[in-house]
């Protein structure tokens, strides 16, 4: 736990939880669908916050089914583990830089008007729940040989980098900045995010520890 390497992942696994909930799909959408109902800074901020819990409790209950089957086919697989880990870390990087030529458009949630907040809320927080940070899970992969410690950490890390990330950016554009100089986030994020798994992919594969 207290190795260089685990501290490499933790960082980068920051960074791109983090830069994923910087994504406007992440937060626009709350903003967009705040103003319509007319709810107060507090409760957008609230709804916010609640459809983030749910976007991290499934990606947290996904990394934990990777786990376990990772710990149940790691005894057969034996010095290979690793290299398996990495090479599926690279894969997906890769195809997060294939498909980073794609922008993503703003679910569908915000462009409607609902006829009660209950409505909104419940919009907004399932379509965010079900679409988990895929783009973390390899990380628990790759912190698994530092035990059941090291997936805790790394699941705060997720909560704290969404979280943060999520309120940041829906408050500043409450606050009247409507633009953030997000495009360029918009428009790479995949490919970053992509770059960032295959270079701890490789790490995985090459530098096991």
């Amino acid at each position: 736990m207290t190795s260089p390497f685990f501290a490499s992942i933790a960082v980068t696994a920051f960074a791109v939880a983090f830069l994923h909930a910087a994504l406007p799909t992440h937060w626009l959408p709350f903003v967009l669908v705040g103003r319509a109902q007319k709810w107060s800074t507090g409760r957008t901020l609230g709804v916010t916050l609640l459809a983030g819990v749910g976007h991290v409790g499934l990606t947290i209950a996904l990394g934990l089914a990777l786990v376990l089957a990772g710990m149940a086919l790691q005894p057969s697989l034996g010095g290979l583990f690793h290299w398996i880990v990495g090479g599926l870390m690279v894969a997906v990087g890769v195809f997060y830089i294939v498909r980073g030529r794609h922008n993503h458009a703003l679910p569908e949630a915000s462009r409607r008007i609902y006829a009660s907040d209950r409505a909104a809320i419940a919009a907004l927080v399932t379509l965010l729940t079900l679409s988990p940070c895929e783009a973390f899970l390899p990380y628990y992969l790759a912190g698994m040989e530092h035990g059941w410690v090291a997936f805790l950490v790394l699941s705060a890390i997720l909560t704290a980098a969404t979280a943060a990330g999520m309120l940041i950016f829906t408050s500043l554009s409450l606050a009247g900045f409507k633009r953030l100089g997000l495009q360029w986030v918009e428009r790479y994020e995949e490919t970053i995010l992509g770059v960032a798994l295959v270079l701890v992919g490789l790490a995985v594969a090459f530098l096991k520890t």
